[in-house]
């Protein structure tokens, strides 16, 4: 077989149906092999960078891996952000990429980069073939690696030559384990037990999840449900998590975080037990670390044991899946010789309705502009009953999709946590749409971050995916302050696809049925009010119970709290 063709028998073997991808030079023997089969369907992107993000979409959206294909040189710098991307998100990706004949490699030859090295610091692993022989087997490692233990971006570079080459292939099945790379998915029996003991006799507990349990599966989500129930602990997530457990649950206690709940994050400040569950402990969700829950007991349960211990101090370190620990936390605590009292709690869940009262999702309304927060209410109350999957960009519209809008399930939720992209979500909702397309695909977006890649309209057009691309129009370009943005509408015409503008809150809920039933992509126009600041937050260096509060209290103190030195004052809920 001649690589090119080696390439795609091993796309097939390991069960890929879609790529995402953009031609060039070095990749072209891998073209020629795509127009002549059926198996694999090809989606033409505009920049390799929606490559990435459409594949990130669509691994996110059926926890499968997702594959691009880009060129060398700039196709491969173009692909650098999504591969961190997905990096920082744990998002199972393999990057196929080109490169120049072996025998020009190191001579500065036309679109040629050092892709080996560039790539190194933001996938999980990489290697050059410079082998036909080999090819297949790599590739096979490649998804091997990308999908297990913590999951991540792995990229395989191939000379043009190696491409044209004819050499042997190598079943799947016959690819022995990097024995370099054996991920640790036990579960720590001694550690589970200690927690189980711990959990037994708090009096003020909290679950938190994070992305890791979604990345496990929907059985790591299901697993969650039963121990809240079984526990009565109350449960929150990071940005990354929600889905997990469901927003309409009475356990929970919404986000967590820089942009999360009063009672969410007076919750992980006061409580007595913490159990994290597939979550870093990053500065979003431990916020001034030095004062972070300073007298709880800390359970971080994590498949990566690098993250254990790596922010915040864990009392009880337990590495595995989050799908398989809880299953040991559930068969453990079920085995109790007795069931836990949870009058124990009754005083808990007392200070909990008290943070709840304070309504800190809570924001004006008014009736002669929509409120963003309102616009995000309506969207979610239309679409709710709905095969419904929501992408976002990154901005202010971000934190309002994560406060206003409640997911049910895993794997519904798609948005750039760690790096924080803008422009990720349009052509993630592509990826998305590709994987899932009999679903409503929602890229809540702001008017600034979905231009950076608004070019990919046109392939969502090209391949009759009918994402909705609904934009949260400040005027201003939300953190930005930055005049001229086009005329939306117009755009979605000039590319093919349609266009809404919507600007009176009493229009609302009609443009948005209109934008669902529209078989075809949209750009919608929503104009919101401006200068609507993102509240709740903790301020900078402040502790979980110093948070501004949303409301017209908490805009106030917003924008009254900058003392002459720079500091924010903000009332402390121990006070």
């Amino acid at each position: 077989m001649t690589g090119a063709e080696i390439v795609l028998q091993a796309l097939r073997d390991n069960g890929v149906k879609h790529i995402f991808g953009y031609p060039g030079a070095a990749v072209l023997p891998i073209y020629d092999e795509l127009f002549q089969q059926e198996d694999i369907r090809h989606i033409l992107v505009r920049h390799e960078q929606g490559a990435g993000h459409a594949a990130e979409g669509y691994a996110r959206s059926t926890g499968k891996v997702g594959v691009m294909l880009v060129t060398s040189g700039p196709g491969v710098t173009n692909a650098i952000t999504p591969l961190q991307d997905a990096l920082m998100d744990s998002v199972p990706l393999v990057c196929l990429s080109g490169q120049v004949p072996t025998t020009l490699i190191g001579s500065d030859a036309f679109q040629e980069c050092d892709t080996v090295g560039m790539t190194r610091a933001c996938t999980k692993h990489n290697r050059l073939v410079n082998d036909v022989n080999e090819l297949a087997a790599v590739i096979h490692e490649a998804f091997r690696i990308a999908g297990s233990g913590r999951p991540g971006p792995v990229l395989v570079d191939m000379p043009k030559d190696v491409l044209f080459a004819s050499g042997s292939y190598s079943l799947r099945e016959a690819v022995a384990p990097r024995p370099s790379y054996q991920p640790d998915n036990s579960c720590g029996i001694r550690e589970i037990e200690a927690a189980i003991t711990l959990m037994t006799a708090a009096r003020r507990p909290v679950i938190c999840v994070g992305g890791g349990v979604v990345n496990s599966g929907p059985e790591a989500a299901n697993r969650l449900r039963e121990l809240v129930d079984l526990t009565g602990f109350p449960v929150t997530s990071t940005l990354m998590g929600l889905g997990a457990y469901p927003a309409s649950g009475p356990n929970w206690l919404k986000m967590a975080g820089l942009h999360g709940s009063d009672e969410a994050n007076m919750a992980m400040q006061d409580c007595d037990l913490m159990l994290c569950i597939g979550a870093r402990f990053d500065g979003g969700l431990a916020a001034g670390v030095d004062g972070f829950s300073p007298h709880s007991r800390k359970i971080q349960i994590d498949i990566d044991a690098a993250s254990l211990n790596k922010t915040v101090r864990a009392d009880i370190g337990i590495q595995g899946d989050a799908g398989g620990v809880l299953a040991e936390f559930l068969r453990l605590w079920r085995a109790l010789p007795r069931a836990p009292d949870r009058a124990r709690l009754a005083d808990w869940w007392s200070m909990i309705a008290g943070w709840r009262a304070q309504r800190s999702f809570s924001y004006a309304v008014r009736e002669d502009v929509i409120m963003p927060q309102y616009a995000i209410e309506r969207l979610y109350e239309l679409t709710k009953d709905r095969d419904t999957y929501i992408t976002t960009e990154v901005g202010q519209h971000q934190i309002w999709a994560a406060q206003y809008y409640g997911f049910e399930q895993p794997n519904r939720w798609m948005t750039s946590g760690g790096l924080g992209t803008m422009g990720y979500g349009l052509p993630a909702a592509l990826g998305v749409q590709i994987a899932n397309p009999g679903s409503l695909v929602i890229d809540m977006a702001g008017d600034a971050s979905v231009q950076m890649t608004m070019k990919e309209m046109s392939a969502a057009v090209q391949h009759n995916a009918p994402i909705k691309v609904f934009i949260l129009n400040s005027g201003d370009q939300g953190t930005v302050r930055q005049h001229g943005n086009p005329d939306f509408v117009k755009l979605a015409e000039a590319y093919g696809g349609h266009g809404i503008r919507c600007e009176r809150p009493a229009e609302l809920d009609d443009a948005i049925l209109e934008m669902i039933e529209v078989n075809m992509p949209v750009l919608f126009d929503c104009r919101v009010a401006e200068l609507a600041d993102r509240l709740p937050m903790i301020g900078p260096g402040r502790a979980r119970n110093e948070m501004l509060l949303s409301g017209e209290v908490g805009a106030a103190l917003f924008a009254a709290s900058a003392d002459g030195e720079g500091r924010v004052e903000s009332a402390s809920h121990q006070t």
